[in-house]
C-alpha cells in the first residue's frame, strides 16, 4: 500500500491557497519527498503527517519553487529529535545546491547522504521503493522519478514441499531471504510463485513532452504531471518557457496508457486550473487537477 499526496500545486510563487511543488509519500513506516517548495512544511502539517520520519528527498532541478521549502524543514526535522540519516537524490550538483541552502541550517543532529544523478536513467532502491530516475527537457538539468514497490509472488506450500524445502525455512523465504541449512542454500523462488503486480507512480515536473515520459510512465497506476498552462491560447508560453499545458501531459498519459493523471504546477496566473480540465479530458477521460493535499490510497491488486 502506498500513501500519496501532493502538499503543494503551484509553479513560480506562492497564493493564498497553493503552496509551491511538493509531493511527499508514506510505504511501510517510510517517508518519502520528492521537491520540496515554499511552504512544504506548512502543508505537512495541514494534511497531519509526520516531518521526523523522511528518510529520502529528491529533487527534479534546482529552480528556487522546487528547493525554496528546504531550510525550513531541514530545520524543523533537526528540532524533532531525529537522528536518522537523510538521502536526497537529484541531479549533479545537489550537494552544492543544499550546502548553501544550509548557510541558515548550518547545524543538524543527522547525517545528510547526497546521491547525485547522472546520464538519461538511474535506478536506485530506498526503504521499499524501486526508485528510477529520467532525463526531461526543460532550461536547466530536470529529472523525472518513477516510484515502483514491486510486489514477489504469492506463498506456494506445494511448491516448497516439491522442492524439499525444509519447514524452518519456510518463514524467512516467504519474506524473500535466503536460508541455510547443513550447508543447503534456500532460496525464496524455490516457495514462491509468479511476481504478482506492485504500484507505479510517475512524477514529471518541469518539462516539455519528451519520449523518455512515455517510456519510463509506462503502465503507471498514477502520473502525476505539470499543467503549467490550461487555456488553449497559451500554447506559444509552454514552449518558450520549456513547460507542459494541460492538453500536453494529456496527450503523454494516452500514449504511456497510464491508469490515471493528476494535473499539477500550474502557473500562478491560472488561477481556476478546474475550469479549464475539459481541456485534457477530451484526450484522457481519467485526467484529474489537483489540488494542494490532493490525495490517494494505492493499494495492491486482490489476488
Amino acid at each position: 500500500m502506498l500513501d500519496i499526496c501532493l502538499l503543494g500545486t503551484g509553479g513560480m510563487m506562492p497564493l493564498p491557497n497553493r503552496w509551491l511543488t511538493a509531493l511527499m509519500t508514506r510505504h511501510n513506516g517510510s517517508n518519502l519527498l520528492i521537491d520540496c517548495g515554499e511552504g512544504t512544511q506548512i502543508s505537512i502539517k495541514q494534511k497531519g503527517w509526520s516531518f521526523k520520519s523522511i528518510d529520502t528527498i529528491c529533487f527534479t532541478h534546482y529552480h528556487g519553487d522546487h528547493v525554496s521549502g528546504l531550510p525550513g524543514l531541514l530545520l524543523t526535522m533537526g528540532n524533532s529529535d531525529r537522528t536518522e540519516p537523510l538521502t536526497m537524490i537529484g541531479p549533479k550538483g545537489l550537494k552544492r545546491v543544499v550546502t548553501g541552502l544550509r548557510v541558515i541550517a548550518p547545524e543538524l543532529p543527522f547525517e545528510i547522504e547526497f546521491i547525485e544523478l547522472e546520464g538519461n536513467f538511474q535506478m536506485i532502491e530506498r526503504c521499499g521503493y524501486q526508485i528510477e530516475a529520467y532525463k526531461l527537457k526543460h532550461n536547466v538539468t530536470c529529472y523525472g522519478y518513477n516510484l515502483v514497490i514491486n510486489r514477489a509472488g504469492k506463498f506456494d506450500p506445494a511448491r516448497a514441499k516439491a522442492s524439499n524445502v525444509p519447514l524452518p525455512a519456510w518463514s524467512a523465504l516467504q519474506k524473500g531471504e535466503e536460508v541455510t541449512i547443513d550447508d543447503v542454500i534456500y532460496t525464496p523462488d524455490m516457495v514462491l510463485g509468479d511476481a504478482r503486480k506492485g504500484i507505479k507512480v510517475a512524477y514529471c515536473t518541469d518539462s516539455r513532452p519528451v519520449e523518455n515520459i512515455v517510456t519510463y510512465a509506462k503502465h503507471a497506476d498514477l502520473f502525476i504531471c505539470e499543467g503549467m498552462y490550461g487555456n488553449p491560447d497559451e500554447s506559444n508560453k509552454a514552449k518558450a518557457y520549456k513547460h507542459m499545458a494541460f492538453w500536453e501531459a494529456a496527450e503523454l498519459a494516452k500514449k504511456a496508457e497510464v491508469t490515471e493523471l493528476w494535473l499539477t504546477h500550474f502557473s500562478p496566473a491560472l488561477a481556476k486550473p478546474k475550469e479549464f480540465e475539459y481541456v485534457a479530458k477530451n484526450i484522457f477521460p481519467n485526467t484529474k487537477v489537483a489540488k494542494d493535499r490532493y490525495s490517494r490510497e494505492l493499494k495492491f491488486e486482490e489476488d
